[in-house]
């Protein structure tokens, strides 16, 4: 058996683990299909020698077990400050054979002072009494962060530089550069970007918690002089709206800076070979201008002036002598924490697929996709010319930049970035702390005729930005508008996944919480999205309120008011993603920190029950005819109900018996409640039972929602579900297929007309491919190529996620992979043979390895399907009733009654008769 691969839970990056408990995990490749661990062993050590003789910081020993994700990882006295550990994993398989992983390794930064003590902020010069307040830290040097915030006291984009000459003649084994700035920062080393990150560090609510990052500089790193640079811009920490749109300040201002100064924060840990370690800090000493980007406004409008940029400001040999010197500053209020999540970078390149002259002087450029961007222009003209690029979404009749929402007209002309040319060449540029979500540029003083006596384009492109998680599948059918359609939503997920997971990146950028919750099921099979959930449980701690209410959105960028402050349907992912990581990652690494922050949002939630226990105060299934609260007593009191068995979920896992007696019997009593008053099973409204909603009192209403989310909470008695499963079909024929559903009921509706006593794809698209909203490929037939806000042609955003979760359909449902046990450690394979699909195939690449499946039909109702099955996993295979493998079953499987077939890990070419 072969380690495939490895890491640690909760963490993308590991250059400045701040924490003493990790949980460890690694994937096998067996080599036949009888291939399992049967035991491991862990080892950690500070050198790496130490791994083969005696780990100096842990050591699992052998551990007779299958296990291979959720390994804590505790050292008895924690983890040392700013220090390389290595670690490698041992397994042995069922014949006793070892194979070992490759050495791994992660470097700590102040695993006792990140998230615990503020950073050294105040300079002891002006500041003398804090070495005696703060005695007993101020000792524990090895274990304190020791560099100051530094700026110069404005609130504009600057840069920051820093020359460094070290004066020891020893070898430089590793550096290592732990940063921050705020808003946002890029840092380079003697004139080299010290990683691939953009907008660092992550969004946060700042007065809580400030992210660092973790750079490994060794290889830019030089024996003479090392320059390190960092340009500093405003993002939402000290947002600038200029004169351009800044949404968290429209209508009404409701947007409140966290700081007025932009900041940077820098320690530069450099070790030697012998051993030894120097720490050089970010301070006075460090040098501060200007920059030439003198508008960051995060919602893509940017200024930048080339006859301001200092060339060669990051590099050795530059004269910084009229530079000033850089001014401590008091920071932020919030604690250090590492960026733990993957950091935001630049992906796919797009190059216009068509342009067109609109007017003299303005080009508009087709990118043929609409996506998250960061543009690229290349332009040469006289000194002082002025170039204004404008992004959209959308254009009018003549090919301009148009915002189809009258309430947001001031997007169409308020959001533009301007390019003062420097006259040296062909100049580019490309924004520094801004992006949007755009498919058409428009480039405005300039020309690609170069007769046309203005500043010439030489060139427009743009780069996709969204996260570094690891991607994981794809699926695709011989159906062309399906596959179109997954297009979208990929792009669309793709385009909303940064820091948190947004749910537009063009107007809001908000880390609005319900995309967070129904999504994961969709953005599992996209990317590896373990530690974003992570974070954003951080976000939601940070921002859930002394009564235990947890807002719309974390962080708080915006503040809202009523439902759309408190809506369980949005609050509920404080209970719902540590049970949805545990699905889909098999880590309860989050539960610890979770487990008390979600006990009082459901105390608090107490405060809000009706009628014995319902939940109907907030915005209900929104997104039904646009906007517009219905089903919150069904969605609401469901959502509320599976927040109580996720708690005392937590609790059993966390060995508080008492509380998890205490919220199974709570979450009992909100099951009873629900069927009093929403089950009707008299017969004489239907001959079948049925849900009501309670949107018109007195009246009992039969619609697609209330069936389907009673169905998919596990809230329908047993007895009933046959004849809830009528009333669910009869809704959906009732509206000649129509989608009648929010963005909440949305996802309940693909998923019961996913279930295995459902299974109708052609009603799922019959409702995608009807001709008028609502339709998914209304979008499509209209040129769209992302999913559209809501359902209407006119929208603001065309970039929306929210109604994405038909994505989720397309896997379990028509590539057919869905998982069981936790990890995917069980799942089973459902193909689309009752369907219209002739062909299907995807991958998903699950946490045990990567799944393959090809589905082909043939001739005489017979089916090819092929999958790969990964190491250490289990795949129950389901056929329809009737069905039977003729060919390519292996030998020993088991075929089950209810027509499944348990097959072993490996690859298998089956033939199967419908």
């Amino acid at each position: 058996m072969e380690v495939t691969r490895c890491g640690i839970h909760g963490f993308h990056e590991t250059l400045g683990i701040d924490t003493d408990e990790i949980r460890f995990f690694w994937v096998l490749e067996g080599g036949c299909s009888r291939s399992e661990q049967t035991a491991y062993r862990i080892a950690v050590s500070s050198e790496k020698k130490g791994l083969e003789e005696q780990p100096d910081a842990w050591d699992s020993g052998r551990v007779e077990s299958d296990a291979q994700r959720n390994i804590i990882c505790k050292p008895e006295s924690g983890f040392k400050s700013t220090t390389t550990y290595y670690w490698q994993v041992t397994v042995w398989d069922q014949e006793g054979k070892e194979s070992k992983s490759a050495v791994n390794d992660f470097y700590t930064s102040y695993p006792r002072s990140s998230r615990l003590l503020p950073p050294y902020s105040m300079n002891q010069t002006y500041m003398p009494h804090t070495n005696l307040i703060f005695r007993t830290w101020f000792e524990n040097e090895a274990d304190r962060w020791k560099a100051v915030w530094i700026g110069n006291g404005g609130d504009k984009p600057i840069y920051l530089r820093k020359s460094i000459q070290l004066s020891s003649a020893k070898r430089v084994e590793k550096v290592v550069i732990f940063a921050s700035g705020l808003g946002h920062f890029n840092l380079f080393v003697n004139g080299k970007p010290a990683s691939t990150h953009v907008l660092d560090p992550g969004w946060t609510n700042y007065h809580r918690t400030v992210q660092f990052v973790g750079y490994n500089v060794t290889p830019q790193w030089s024996e003479k002089e090392n320059v390190i640079g960092a340009h500093v811009g405003n993002g939402f920490y000290a947002g600038d709206q200029g004169d351009r749109f800044f949404w968290p300040m429209y209508e009404d201002n409701t947007y409140v800076r966290y700081g007025n100064e932009l900041c940077f924060f820098a320690e530069i840990h450099v070790h030697y070979d012998d051993g030894s370690h120097e720490t050089i800090i970010s301070d006075p000493s460090w040098k501060v201008r200007k920059s030439a980007t003198t508008l960051a406004n995060i919602y893509a409008s940017e200024d930048h002036d080339r006859r301001g940029y200092p060339f060669g400001w990051d590099t050795p040999g530059y004269d910084d002598s009229t530079w000033a010197s850089a001014k401590p500053l008091t920071g932020p209020r919030g604690k250090l924490r590492y960026q733990s999540q993957p950091p935001v970078i630049l992906h796919n390149l797009f190059t216009p697929v068509k342009h067109k002259q609109l007017r003299p002087g303005v080009t508009m450029f087709d990118l043929g996709q609409n996506s998250s961007i960061m543009p690229r222009v290349e332009v040469s003209g006289p000194a002082g010319s002025e170039i204004i690029i404008r992004y959209s979404e959308t254009v009018d009749d003549v090919g301009s930049v148009f915002m189809p929402d009258p309430l947001f007209k001031e997007f169409e002309y308020g959001v533009y970035s301007k390019l003062i040319l420097s006259g040296t060449g062909v100049e580019i540029w490309t924004p520094d702390f801004s992006f949007t979500s755009a498919r058409y540029i428009q480039i405005e003083g300039a020309s690609l005729d170069e007769t046309d006596n203005l500043p010439t384009i030489h060139s427009v492109s743009a780069r996709h930005i969204s996260s570094a998680a690891r991607q994981l599948g794809y699926v695709k059918t011989d159906r062309k508008d399906v596959n179109d359609l997954i297009n979208a939503c990929y792009w669309t997920f793709s385009s909303n996944i940064f820091s948190y997971h947004t749910d537009c990146p063009q107007i809001e950028k908000f880390g609005w919480l319900e995309v967070t919750s129904l999504l994961a099921p969709a953005t599992q099979y996209v990317r590896d999205m373990e530690a974003v959930y992570s974070k954003i449980l951080d976000d939601i701690i940070d921002t859930q309120e002394s009564n235990g209410l947890v807002p719309t959105m974390a962080p708080e960028i915006r503040y809202m008011c009523g439902p759309l402050h408190d809506t369980i349907t949005w609050g509920c992912a404080i209970a719902f993603l540590p049970e949805l990581i545990k699905r889909y990652y098999g880590s309860t690494e989050v539960f610890g920190k979770i487990y008390q922050p979600c006990i009082r949002y459901m105390e608090y939630m107490k405060t809000k029950e009706r009628q014995g226990g319902l939940i109907e105060h907030g915005l209900g299934d929104w997104g039904r005819d646009i906007a517009f609260g219905n089903h919150q007593a069904n969605i609401e009191t469901a959502v509320y109900y599976r927040c109580l068995r996720n708690v005392a979920l937590m609790a059993k896992e966390l060995g508080q018996a008492d509380d998890e007696a205490k919220f199974t019997a709570w979450a009992e009593r909100i099951y009873a409640v629900y069927n009093k008053h929403l089950l009707i099973n008299d017969k004489a409204s239907r001959p079948y039972a049925f849900y009501t909603s309670l949107d018109n009192p007195g009246t009992y209403d039969c619609t697609m929602v209330a069936q389907a989310v009673a169905l998919q909470f596990g809230l329908v008695p047993v007895e009933h579900r046959a004849e809830v499963i009528k009333a669910f079909l009869s809704a959906c024929e009732a509206s000649g297929n129509r989608i009648e559903a929010g963005e909440i009921g949305l996802k309940y509706l693909w998923n019961t007309l996913a279930e295995p006593d459902v299974d109708r794809p052609d009603i799922v698209l019959a409702m995608a491919r009807q001709e008028e909203h609502p339709s998914y490929m209304r979008f499509l037939r209209r040129g769209e190529t992302t999913l559209l806000e809501f359902w209407q042609d006119a929208c603001r955003s065309k970039c929306h996620d929210m109604l994405g979760t038909i994505y989720e359909w397309f896997y379990e449902a028509v590539l057919g992979v869905k998982p069981v046990g936790d990890a995917y450690k069980t799942w089973t394979l459902r193909p689309p043979f009752v369907s219209e699909f002739g062909l299907v195939e995807g991958e998903v690449d699950c946490p045990y390895g990567l799944i393959k499946v090809r589905f082909e039909r043939g001739e005489s109702g017979k089916v090819r399907l092929d999958v790969r099955i990964p190491t250490s996993t289990n795949c129950r295979l389901v056929l329809p009733v009737g069905a039977r493998v003729v060919a390519g079953l292996p030998t020993k499987v088991r075929v089950s009654s209810k027509s499944e077939i348990h097959l072993p890990q490996g690859e298998h070419q089956l033939v199967v008769s419908l």
